[in-house]
């Protein structure tokens, strides 16, 4: 039984219930902790970021459920934070670092907001290459490998999102995996908890989770370890999967609310 879900968003960014109705679920579920991770704040403007001005309610707001089900769920504040947040987030339980733009030409074009966004960046930026995009996406998800707080890897391909369905990328082509393996040995050294990330099933893009079994594989044979994620949007979705997709951590997995207390430091 997996106890915890680290990756989970509300209304404070692009999620559809309140904090304070998914902790109620996760207490009434039977879950051991649930961690709050909406998106960070960027340096540029989008519609589904915790505003700047929203950030000191958020974390009020966390610390009200935390005080609420004290000894009863483990509560923590974190948050998702991308590439190109306002800033660190150090202060914060937990930070899941993830990529969603690729910065080209000073142009920030999105991985995963849409196919049909994706087709016109890609041919407006890459022509029309999505290898080239893919190159570029596993550079930026490299360096998140020295973000000074990084306690979980986001998606790690999210960049294959729409793939299953539209089919823009060799998954076997030789270019394809250098990039993701290069960007997958320099995070291993950081040694934190990659996801195995069910959000894409649960919304209906994917039928598998971030990252693919050969991923997983790879990074598993390098000593890397794996936490499931539901990416949750709604109070419905936690956990969504986990027991279905916890073999794909191959021996793996880490559950950290099973393993640890709710004031040991997150895996």
């Amino acid at each position: 039984m997996i106890c915890g879900d680290y990756h989970v968003h509300s209304v404070f960014s692009d999620g559809r219930d309140t904090l304070e109705d998914i902790a109620a679920v996760a207490y009434k579920t039977g879950m051991k902790e649930i961690g709050f991770s909406d998106h960070s704040p960027m340096i540029f403007d989008t519609d589904w970021n915790v505003r700047k001005d929203r950030m000191k309610a958020y974390r009020e707001t966390v610390e009200l459920i935390k005080k609420h089900y004290e000894g009863r769920l483990g509560v923590l504040c974190g948050i998702e934070r991308d590439l190109y947040a306002d800033r660190d987030y150090g202060e914060l339980d937990y930070v899941i670092g993830s990529v969603h733009f690729v910065k080209k030409d000073g142009v920030f074009c999105p991985v995963d907001s849409s196919f049909e966004e994706l087709q016109r960046e890609v041919e407006a930026r890459f022509a029309g290459d999505y290898l080239s995009f893919a190159e570029y996406y596993y550079d930026e998800v490299a360096s998140l490998s020295l973000s000074k707080k990084l306690d979980i890897v986001g998606h790690f391909d999210l960049v294959t999102k729409f793939n299953e369905k539209e089919k823009y990328l060799d998954a076997e082509s030789e270019r394809y995996k250098k990039a993701w393996k290069c960007a997958a040995d320099e995070l291993i050294k950081r040694d934190v908890p990659f996801e195995i990330n069910t959000g894409a099933i649960s919304r209906g893009y994917r039928t598998t989770p971030y990252p693919s079994k050969e991923i997983c594989g790879y990074i598993a044979s390098r000593g890397g370890r794996f936490i499931l994620s539901s990416d949750s949007h709604a109070k419905e979705t936690l956990r969504y999967k986990f027991d279905e997709f916890g073999n794909y951590a191959n021996g793996r997995l880490v559950d950290r609310a099973c393993a640890y207390s709710p004031a040991d430091p997150l895996i």
